[in-house]
């Protein structure tokens, strides 16, 4: 073999060991991905109240809601925003209560009045 064929089986090789390398890396343990999973849950049920609930406040009381004054969630099944009525809206507070397992608004409160109220 000349040293042409040795530089081009080196190269190969380091790329094979680079690749395998990665590769290894990349598993998970099962933590991360209960983690990651976690995040994922949280995050759609964000987005789906952020989507769900203002809208149906603004169909109920005509006024259009933007950033909540007070969030909760346990992270795992349900998220609820409170929203503080300001200066010319139809509404003093209204909370919104979406939980996973329904996949929308399972209660929403206006002013102390219940609009919505599922079960789970």
């Amino acid at each position: 073999m000349n040293n042409v064929q040795k530089m081009m089986i080196a190269v190969v090789a380091v790329f094979a060991i680079g690749f395998i390398m990665v590769g290894s890396n990349k598993e998970k343990s099962t933590e991360e991905r209960e983690a990651e999973a976690m995040i994922r849950t949280v995050a759609s049920m964000q987005g789906m109240a952020n989507k769900k609930c203002p809208a149906k406040i603004k169909e109920l009381t005509g006024s259009q809601v933007y950033f909540p004054s007070d969030t909760d969630t346990d992270k795992a099944t349900f998220v609820s925003m409170t929203w503080a009525g300001e200066k010319g809206d139809n509404f003093e507070t209204a909370t919104c209560v979406l939980h996973a397992a329904l996949g929308g608004i399972s209660r929403l409160t206006i002013d102390g009045k219940v609009i919505i109220n599922k079960d789970i």
